[in-house]
This record gives structure tokens, sequence and C-alpha cells, in this order.
């Protein structure tokens, strides 16, 4: 053991040299940030980053959940489904096809796809001289890491200030077999054979997004739900969305939970519930939550807090209870589990570090999508958050239903799409809250959510001209007042 190590672990000195200025735990999407923007202060940085299999086998390269089971895979996904259901609109406009869809030459497509990017973050990190470690860092005390490789063997480095940035994995519940008979989204994406009729558990975005692009792709698919759905989003814009899955043939098992499972003799898997058997499936997909990594890392040797189900509370600062450690992203309590939310908290903690920067990270007003068949993006409040904070006499909702132009022709398409308004009347009608439910919604609830976000009124939203004919241009255009009893009036012109 070095000096410099015999006394950091004497009770860590100010003033003692490091082995690093900054060592990140995780090379996700926050942990990346967060390492290229400190090491282009000047300062020596570090990032270790180790995938520890999921229990069906799975694992992955450098880049974290939104690159290898997450946003990336999912989008491509979830575009492959649409491009087939797209086919149906495209008779209406001429064409005549008769394609069919190809599940492991997708998956190795995508796969590729991703392996390339693990590369580039790769390459990225050496161009920006952050040190790559590909070993599983522990704390051994709150300046001390040590580091294991795949084959056990273990070294210790020091660090001035540490981030934690480990992000968190699927949970599966606990529930016997699980784990032996069933995979999560780490597992997914990654599958080679095609997944067949498939049970998928849980009602939050993961579960609706992955049941609507292996119902777009032609799959048998039941989603297995507890109770609601999208818990946290606009309960509306929720029904609307279980509404259209429904009529694009995935199949929802309400108020139920499973209990158990078991492998068939041929290999499936048998689902039961407290009420006995519930059916035999190809697939079993469980997508009921995801834990934060803090368990992991033994933060008990540094002194830091954590609420002991892998979440790490810190202040405004990202700051943990300990002075020289940060944590940022999915591990944090609380947090926003959105790719871009981590990157810009770990770009704006390096900044302040190492740039002289006092500025913190914004968490308010962030928009987001949920990638489910009709795309759902929205930013500000849904309309039962805006009723409690700004109380529901204070709050006007503008809504219409939208009929994209090129679903016009093709006769099994109706008025599913919907746009809504949440402003706050005793400011001048500042719009709250904006929802859009329709093709390509994250592409618009973008920028919108730059008007939002600057206080755009409900008259700055009518006097903007719109672009026709688009989807977006109804954001401008909607006049229609939503009131308790009152049916939503149809679309009228072109």
């Amino acid at each position: 053991m070095s000096v410099c190590k015999l006394l950091c672990n004497r009770g860590n000195q100010a003033g003692m040299v490091y082995d690093y200025d900054l060592f990140v735990i995780g090379g996700g999407s926050g942990g990346l940030a967060a390492s290229k923007r400190a090491a282009g202060y000047g300062k020596k940085v570090a990032v270790a980053d180790f995938v520890k299999p999921s229990p069906a086998g799975t694992t992955w390269g450098l880049g974290g959940t939104c690159v290898n089971v997450g946003c990336i895979p999912k989008k491509l996904m979830h575009t492959s489904a649409l491009i087939g259901e797209a086919q149906a609109d495209a008779h209406g406009l001429g064409w005549e096809t008769q394609a069919s869809h190809d599940w492991h030459k997708m998956v190795s497509s995508v796969n590729n796809y991703i392996k390339s990017l693990n590369w580039g973050q790769k390459k990225d990190l050496k161009s920006k001289n952050v040190t790559y470690i590909n070993k599983f860092a522990s704390f051994v005390d709150d300046h001390t890491l040590k580091l294991t490789d795949k084959d056990g063997n273990e070294e210790q480095v020091t660090a001035e200030t540490i981030l934690i940035a480990t992000g968190g994995r699927p949970n599966l519940g606990g529930y016997e077999g699980a784990g032996e008979c069933c995979i999560s989204s780490d597992d997914i994406f990654w599958q080679k054979k095609a997944p067949g009729k498939t049970l998928v558990v849980g009602a939050a975005y993961i579960s609706l997004e992955c049941a609507g692009f292996l119902t777009g792709l032609g799959f048998d698919v039941t989603v297995m739900v507890r109770s609601i759905l999208l818990r946290g989003f606009d309960q509306e814009i929720a029904d609307k969305i279980g509404a259209f899955m429904e009529k694009s043939g995935t199949k929802f098992a309400r108020g139920l939970v499973p209990s158990k499972f078991e492998k068939t003799e041929d290999g499936r898997v048998r689902v039961f519930t407290k009420d006995g058997e519930f059916g035999i499936y190809d697939t079993v997909l469980l997508a009921i939550g995801r834990t934060g990594c803090a368990t992991w890392v033994n933060l008990e040797n540094a002194g830091v807090t954590h609420d002991g189900s892998g979440k790490i509370p810190v202040d405004a600062r990202e700051k943990t209870n300990k002075d020289n450690i940060y944590a940022i992203g999915d591990v944090v309590k609380g947090m926003l589990e959105l790719t871009p939310v981590a990157m810009a908290a770990g770009q704006a903690l390096a900044d302040r570090l190492y740039g002289g920067s006092t500025k913190l990270m914004d968490y308010k007003l962030v928009p987001t999508t949920v990638f489910t068949p009709l795309e759902y993006g929205s930013v500000g409040y849904g309309e039962e958050e805006a009723f409690a904070k700004f109380g529901k006499e204070n709050i006007i909702v503008y809504q219409s239903p939208i009929k994209p132009l090129h679903w016009a022709t093709n006769p099994n398409r109706g008025d599913d799409c919907y746009v809504k308004l949440i402003c706050n009347k005793t400011e001048k009608e500042k719009v709250v809250g904006v929802h859009l439910l329709c093709p390509d919604a994250g592409e618009i609830i973008q920028g919108v959510a730059i008007a939002v976000r600057v206080g755009a009124t409900k008259a700055d939203f009518d006097d903007t001209i719109g672009i026709h004919p688009t989807v977006a241009e109804m954001i401008t255009t909607v006049t229609q007042v939503k009131k308790d009893g009152q049916q939503m009036e149809a679309l009228g012109g072109c």
C-alpha cells in the first residue's frame, strides 16, 4: 500500500494527494457526462463500470441502462413496430405491401448498433483523458475504493471526490420462481429467440412500452395490471393509452398480481395468481419497478446514508451526507429516472466542483415521453397534480381530439389522438401543463417544453401561428374547455 493510501486511511486528512481528483462509480449517462466535463477542467478522472449479469444471464457494455437496455433499443423496437402498423395507412395512400418481420434480424441489428455505441464511448473517454476501468468499485472508506475484476482480482485506489452514479436494475418482485422463469427489460432487447406468447407484468411505462412494441410486431401479448396504468402520470391520458392498446390487440388482465412461476416440461412458463393457474406463456417479462444499486457498493464503509432500498438521499447540490461524496441519476432517492436529467445533473455538478459555477440543477418542468404505440409527451403538471397544487377552481383545461392527416385514408383509424393544455387562471392562464397523445409526441413536446419553462400563457400559444397540416398545430388552436360531465366535441373542418 502506498504512503498516500496509508495516510488517507488514517483519517483522510485535508491536503493529501490522491490517485484521482474525481472517481465515478458507474458508466451510465450521468456518470459519463460528469467525468468528461470534469476532465475538461484538467482534472484527473476515472470511471469504473462493471455490469453484473441479470438473473437470466444477460450482460452488456459501457454506457449504462439507456444505451444498452433502455432508451436506445426500446426506441428502435418501438419504431420497428410503428413501421409495421404504418403499412395499413400506406394502403389507403396507394401502396400495396405484404412485409413480414424477422425478430432475430431486428435484435441483431439493434445489438450491433449498441455495441458501436459502447465502443464510441470508450474512444470518447480516451480522447478526453478519462481513465476507463472495467472493474466493480466498492467503498473501503470515504476516499478509498476497492476495484474487483471479473476474475476476482482486487486493487485499491483513492480519490479526493467520489461520484456515485450506479443507476438501478429491474426488481423481480420476490415472486417464487421469478429468477428462474422470467426475464426483465435487462434481457428482452438482447434475446435472440422471438418471445412468442408473452405476459408482461406491470403497469408503468416500461411495461406498456414493451407490451406495445411486442403487440405491434405481431406477438400475442397480455399485460397483468395490479391497479392503475402509469401511476404518477395524468390519468385521463393513461386511460386513453390503455384503450388504444386494447383496440390494437394488447390484452389486459386487471386487478391481478402473480403469486408464483413454474417451468413447464417444454420450457414455457406456467403463471399462477392467488386464484390458481392463470396461463402458460412462452415469455414472462417482469416490469414492476426498478431498484437503485446503492446497496451494492458498501456505502456503510464510507459512512454514506441510504434508505435501505438502494436509493441515496442528496441535497440540492447532489451531495450525500459526506462532504466529498456525491450521487446523481437513478440511484438518488426521489429522482426523475430520465437519462437527460442524469446527464445534466452530472455536468452541472462538475461545473460547480471545478468550473466555479454556482448553478444548481433545475428538476422542475422536465419534459418526458412514454413511447407507447401512441406516444405520450408531457411537460408540467397533470390534471390531478394541478388541482392539488393550485386548487381546482383556479385551473382551466383546454382539450381537443386529434386525427393525424396520414391516418385520414385508413378507415380503421379513429380520433384517438389528444391534446390537453392545463392553465392557471390566477396567472393570466399561464400554461402549467401540456399533454400530447399522438405519433411523434416526443419530437413535439421538446419544443413546447421551452415555452412552458419560460412561462408562456394560453394567449401566447393562441398568438403563435400553427403549421398546417400538422398534429403540432393543435397546440395553438385548441379552444374547447373541459367541463365535468360533458363529452369532448368531435373534430371538425380539416
